[in-house]
C-alpha cells in the first residue's frame, strides 16, 4: 500500500532522509511553485507525478488498479501554524498519550494519522484503490469500523452540532436512506441547517475520501485546464456534483454512486493552527481521565502546557498556561507567560523575557546561521504592513515598526505580512538572542537592532522555501537524546516506561546512553518487568548478552501470576483404594483474539477470544488416568509415548521444568496440589512421608491422542484435565475456572507462558467468548454463543479440520512475540488491539447466525496471525492453502501457527467435497489426512470408576 504526500517544495528534497522513508512505499513532490492547483487538481498532479516517477505509460485507470494508495495533501503555507510552516504542520511532532501505551517518543501528526487510513483501505472493497485525506488533522474511531460498500466515493462524516459544522463540508442525506448522499454543501450557515433537519440528516466532511479508478479519472480530467492541469477543488467543485441531487450539474459526475459513512464514535482533531495545535493535544490528553489507566504519577501545574524535545531549565508554573516547548533549550534566565510557543532554540545563555502571547521560532538556515521568526500566537500572516488590522506579534504591525522606529516602507515586501522581509539571518547564537529581544520584549536594545538592521532579512515564505530541514532534524534528535536520560530518571513521573521500549533501547544503543539507574524493588512489578526487558534489548543492540535481564522479566512476570493463587494446598485422598480417577478433554480452535490472551499483554490491556471446544474421530483426545499405587511413590506413564518414570524425591518431582521431558505437565500438577514443601500446608520430612500420610502413592497415566505441535492447544489442556483428575483424586475442591486458573501458574513453573484461552477452549464446553481486565488476576468472564452455524446439517459439513503433517513448538513463536509485548512495540500492541476488537466482530457475527460472515472474519484471523509472525505461514502450509483457497471462505491454523492441524469453513457443502478430493489427492507428506470433528457439549468431564 503505497503512501503518496504533497509537501512543501523544501521538505520534499529531504523527507526520504528526515523520516527514514523507504522509496518503494512512499512518494512525495509539491504542487508546482507559482500554482494553485487546489485539491482536485493537486491530486491529479500528485497521481501523475507518481505515475511518471514510476515511468509507468498505461493508461491512468490501468495503473490506478494495480495496487491501493493513500493520499495525503500537506503542502500547505501553514500561516497559522508558523513553527511547523518549514516542515509541513504534517510533521508536527506529538507529545506522548498519558494514558497510551507503545507509542514513540519520535511520533508525529503523520504517524499517528496513517494507521486509521490503513486500517480503511484494508476494509475497502477491491473496486477501491484511492484514499484521499488531509494532511493537518488526526482522526480517531472509537469503535470497529463498518463494512465499506462498493461505489464510486465513499465519504467519511461525524455527527456533530451546527456550530461546529458551519466551518465545514456537510453530507447531507435523507432520513429514509441515511447512507446515501442527496447533496454535499460547503460550510452553510447554522440557519440552512436547522431547515435541513426536518428531513435531512447531515454529517461534517472529515476529508476521508475514498474514490473509484474512474472517479479518480473523472476527477483529472475535470482540472485540466486548457492542455495542462488547473485550479480544481475536491470539496466546492467535485463534491458538489456528487448526489441525488447535486448542487453543481455534470452529467459524468452526477452519475457517480456515493456512500456516506460516519466514522463509528469518531473523533476529529485539527492542527491548522498555534491555538488548536495545543486544544486539539489537550483534548486527545483528556480522552482518558481514569486515573487507573494513567501509568505515571505526575500532575502539571496546567494541563495545557507540553514540553518535548527540549532542554527546559525553566520551571513552569500555573501562569504559564498553552505553552508549548518543542526541539529548544529553554534556559533558567528565561521568562515565560501564557500563550507561548517555543520552538527550534539552539542550546542558549539567553537573559529573554517573552511577551504573554508573542512565540518565538529559529529556523537553521545555510550550514550554520539562524533564522529569528517572533510571531503571534494568533498572528495569521496576512494582509498588508500598513492595514491596522494585520497583526504581528498580537499587535497592529504598524504599532510593533513604530516601537522600533520604523514603517512599512522600511520593509521590503510588506504587501503581505507572509512576505514581509522581517526576519534577520543571524551568524551565531549570541546574535540570535539580541535580536529576538529587541524583536519581542527590548525595542530599545540597541545592540538588538544593530543585528536586525545588519543582517540579511528574509520572508515567512522564504524561511519554509530554504530552511535546512537537516540541521533542524538534527538539532531536534540531540535534544531527544537528553530526554531519554531525564525521562528514565524521572521514571516515576514520567512516561518511559510506557513508551515503545524497542525504540529506547535503540536509541539507548545507537547513541551510547549510559543504562539509567537500576529501579528500586518497591517499583510497581509491571514497571520492574518492563525495565527488565529493555535492558535486555539494549544490552542486545549493543552486541552484549541479554540474557540475564530477560530471564527476570520472565521470571518476575511468573512471580506476579502465581502471587495471585493460594498455593499451599492440603492434599487428601478422596478415593477408595480401587478407584480410578478418569480425566477426559476436548481440544479447542481459536477462531478470534488468540495472542490477547497471553502476558504481559492480557495483563496490561484484557483480552477477548472466541474459540470452540471440539471431539476428534468422536472422542476427547485427551484422557488422564489416577489411581493410588501400594508403594508410597509417584509413578507417570504415558501411553502414546511409551514412557514411564518412577519418582521418589520432592527434588525430583520439582525437575519439571525442562523443556521436552514427557512428564512436565503431571509433575508441575502434583507440586501444585500440595506435593511439594513450597506448595503444602504441611510439614512432611521427604515425599515417601507425605505419600503415608496421604495413605497411597501416586499412578498417573496420560494419553494425547494428537501429535506434538497440533496447535490444538494440547498441553495447556492436557495440563487441565490433569489438575482436574488430580483435584478430585485429593479433593481440593477446584471448580472449572479454578482447574483453569492454575493451569496458567502451571505454565509459567514450566516457563513455556502462554496464556488462558488453550485451557479454557477446552474445560469449557461449546462456542464461547471469553474476556479478561487488566490487572494480576486473569479471570476470564464467559458467554456462550450459540451452536447453530457449527452443528446445523446445512453448515456442519463445511467444518474442516486437516492434519498437515508439518509440526512446529510454540515455545520459540510465544517468546519472540511476549518479547514485542513486554517491549510496548507499537506495530504489536496496535495489532493486539485491533485482534481484540476482531473478536467481538466474530461474536456479533456468530450471534446473529451469518454463516459467511463468520467464515470472513476467520480469514481475517489468519490474516492478523500472520501479521503478528510471518512465521505462521511457512511456504509448505501457504503451498497446502493455495490449493483450496477459492473453496473456502476463511482458513487458520489454530494457536501459534506454522504447522500442525489446517480449520477451514468450506463456502458450502459442494466446496467441501471439493477441499476434500484435492487434499486427498495432493497430501504435502505421508502423515497429512483429514480428521472428523464435531463440537463438544461437554468439556472437562472427571469420573470415577
Amino acid at each position: 500500500m503505497k503512501k503518496l504526500l504533497s509537501l512543501p517544495p523544501n521538505l520534499v528534497e529531504c523527507f526520504y532522509d528526515i523520516e527514514k522513508a523507504d522509496r518503494k512505499e512512499w512518494f512525495c513532490t509539491s504542487d508546482p511553485i507559482g500554482s494553485k492547483l487546489g485539491s482536485g487538481g493537486g491530486t491529479a498532479w500528485l497521481l501523475q507525478a507518481c505515475k511518471a516517477n514510476e515511468n509507468n505509460e498505461e493508461a491512468l485507470t490501468d495503473w490506478l488498479a494495480k495496487e491501493k494508495r493513500i493520499l495525503l495533501h500537506a503542502g500547505g503555507q501553514s500561516r497559522r501554524l508558523p513553527g511547523y510552516a518549514p516542515s509541513g504542520k504534517i510533521l508536527t511532532p506529538i507529545p506522548v498519550f498519558r494514558w497510551g501505551r507503545g507509542q514513540r517518543l519520535t511520533q508525529n501528526l503523520l504517524s499517528l494519522q496513517l494507521p486509521l487510513y490503513e486500517q480503511i483501505m484494508q476494509k475497502a472493497p477491491d473496486s477501491l484503490h484511492t484514499l484521499i485525506a488531509s494532511g493537518d488533522v488526526y482522526i480517531r474511531a472509537g469503535k470497529a469500523l463498518q463494512d465499506i460498500p462498493e461505489a464510486d466515493v465513499v465519504c467519511y462524516g461525524l455527527w456533530v452540532d451546527p456550530n461546529l459544522a458551519k466551518n465545514h463540508g456537510v453530507f447531507v442525506s435523507s432520513r429514509n436512506t441515511p447512507e446515501r448522499l442527496d447533496f454535499m454543501l460547503q460550510k452553510p450557515s447554522v440557519e440552512q441547517l436547522g431547515d435541513l433537519m426536518q428531513n435531512y440528516l447531515f454529517l461534517m466532511d472529515i476529508g476521508i475520501w475514498l474514490l473509484s479508478d474512474r472517479a479518480i479519472d473523472l476527477m483529472v480530467k475535470r482540472s485540466m485546464k486548457n492542455g495542462s492541469l488547473g485550479f480544481y477543488d475536491m470539496y466546492s467543485e467535485f463534491g458538489l456534483a456528487l448526489g441525488e441531487h447535486p448542487r453543481i450539474v455534470d452529467e459524468e459526475l452526477n452519475q457517480l454512486s456515493v456512500a456516506i459513512l460516519p466514522l463509528p464514535e469518531g473523533e476529529f482533531y485539527h492542527y491548522g493552527t498555534s491555538r488548536e495545535m495545543l486544544s486539539s493535544t489537550l483534548a486527545v490528553q483528556n480522552l482518558v481521565i481514569d486515573q487507573r489507566a494513567i501509568m505515571h504519577r505526575k500532575v502539571k501545574p496546567h494541563p495545557e502546557m507540553f514540553v518535548q524535545n527540549a532542554v527546559l531549565n525553566y520551571r513552569l508554573t500555573a501562569e504559564n498556561s498553552q505553552t508549548w516547548v518543542e526541539n529548544s533549550c529553554v534556559g533558567a534566565r528565561w521568562t515565560l507567560h501564557n500563550r507561548n510557543i517555543i520552538t527550534g532554540v539552539p542550546m542558549n545563555d539567553w537573559t529573554l523575557n517573552v511577551p504573554e502571547g508573542v512565540c518565538i521560532d529559529v529556523v537553521p538556515f545555510g550550514e550554520s546561521d539562524y533564522v529569528a521568526r517572533p510571531y503571534g500566537f494568533n498572528d495569521a500572516f496576512k494582509g498588508a504592513l500598513d492595514n491596522p488590522d494585520v497583526m504581528y506579534q498580537g499587535r497592529p504591525a504598524g504599532e510593533w515598526l513604530a516601537a522600533r522606529q520604523l514603517n512599512a516602507a522600511d520593509i521590503e515586501q510588506n504587501h503581505d505580512l507572509q512576505a514581509a522581509r522581517i526576519f534577520p539571518v543571524c551568524k551565531d547564537t549570541e546574535q540570535l538572542g539580541l535580536a529576538l529581544r529587541w524583536m519581542t520584549s527590548e525595542p530599545e536594545l540597541e545592540a538588538g537592532r544593530k543585528v536586525w538592521e545588519e543582517a540579511r532579512k528574509v520572508s515567512a515564505d522564504e524561511i519554509s522555501a530554504y530552511a535546512n530541514l537537516r540541521r533542524l532534524t538534527a538539532q531536534r534528535e540531540a535534544f531527544r537524546k537528553d530526554s531519554w536520560n531525564a525521562l528514565a530518571r524521572n521514571w516515576e513521573q514520567s512516561v518511559f516506561y510506557q513508551l515503545n521500549l524497542q525504540e529506547a533501547a535503540e536509541a539507548y544503543a545507537a547513541e551510547g546512553l549510559e543504562q539509567p539507574a537500576p529501579l528500586p524493588e518497591t517499583a510497581p512489578l509491571m514497571t520492574r518487568i518492563s525495565d527488565a526487558m529493555f535492558r535486555s534489548r539494549t544490552l542486545t543492540l549493543k552486541g552484549q548478552d541479554g540474557k540475564e535481564q530477560e530471564d527476570l522479566a520472565f521470571r518476575l512476570m511468573r512471580e506476579g501470576l502465581t502471587a495471585t493463587v493460594n498455593k499451599r494446598q492440603h492434599p487428601r485422598m478422596s478415593v477408595y483404594a480401587d478407584q480410578i480417577v478418569w480425566g477426559r478433554s476436548p481440544v479447542r480452535i481459536d477462531l478470534a483474539g488468540g495472542w490477547t490472551d497471553t502476558p504481559p499483554y492480557s495483563l496490561m490491556e484484557g483480552g477477548n477470544v472466541v474459540n470452540l471446544a471440539i471431539e476428534l474421530n468422536g472422542q476427547p483426545p485427551l484422557q488422564v488416568y489416577v489411581k493410588p499405587s501400594k508403594e508410597y511413590q509417584v509413578v507417570l506413564r504415558s501411553i502414546d509415548l511409551g514412557a514411564i518414570e518412577i519418582i521418589h524425591t520432592y527434588e525430583e518431582l520439582a525437575g519439571f521444568n525442562k523443556v521436552g521431558s514427557p512428564f512436565s505437565i503431571p509433575k508441575a500438577a502434583l507440586v501444585l496440589a500440595g506435593f511439594h514443601p513450597d506448595f503444602s500446608t504441611e510439614h512432611y520430612a521427604s515425599l515417601e512421608e507425605q505419600l503415608k500420610t496421604f495413605g497411597a502413592g501416586i499412578e498417573v497415566t496420560l494419553l494425547s491422542a494428537i501429535p506434538a505441535g497440533s496447535g490444538l492447544g494440547t498441553s495447556s489442556i492436557l495440563a487441565s484435565t490433569v489438575l482436574g483428575a488430580v483435584n478430585d483424586f485429593c479433593g481440593l475442591n477446584w471448580d472449572k475456572h479454578e482447574v483453569c486458573n492454575r493451569t496458567l501458574i502451571l505454565e509459567q513453573l514450566l516457563t513455556t507462558g502462554g496464556g488462558w484461552q488453550d485451557q479454557y477452549g477446552g474445560v469449557l464446553q461449546g462456542v464461547k467468548l471469553l474476556q479478561t481486565q487488566s490487572g494480576w488476576a486473569q479471570n476470564p468472564s464467559v458467554r456462550w454463543l450459540p451452536e447453530h452455524l457449527f452443528t446445523d446439517p446445512e453448515y456442519s459439513k463445511c467444518h474442516l479440520l486437516y492434519y498437515t503433517g508439518i509440526t512446529r513448538t510454540a515455545k520459540g513463536i510465544l517468546a519472540e512475540i511476549v518479547r514485542g509485548m513486554f517491549l510496548n512495540s507499537t506495530s504489536h500492541l496496535q495489532l493486539l488491539g485491533e485482534m481484540k476488537q476482531h473478536a467481538l466482530d466474530l461474536y456479533d457475527a456468530i450471534q446473529r447466525n451469518d454463516f459467511e460472515a463468520t467464515g470472513r472474519l476467520i480469514r481475517k484471523t489468519w490474516q492478523q496471525n500472520q501479521l503478528l509472525d510471518a512465521g505462521t505461514n511457512p511456504p509448505a502450509v501457504a503451498a497446502l492453502t493455495g490449493q483450496i483457497d477459492d473453496l473456502c471462505l476463511g482458513y487458520k491454523l489454530p494457536g501459534a501457527g506454522g504447522g500442525g492441524y489446517l480449520y477451514m469453513v468450506a463456502k458450502d457443502p459442494e466446496a467441501a467435497v471439493r477441499i476434500r478430493q484435492i487434499l486427498q489427492q495432493n497430501p504435502p507428506n505421508s502423515l497429512a489426512r483429514f480428521v472428523e470433528m464435531s463440537l463438544s457439549d461437554k468439556g472437562l468431564e472427571v469420573s470415577r470408576s
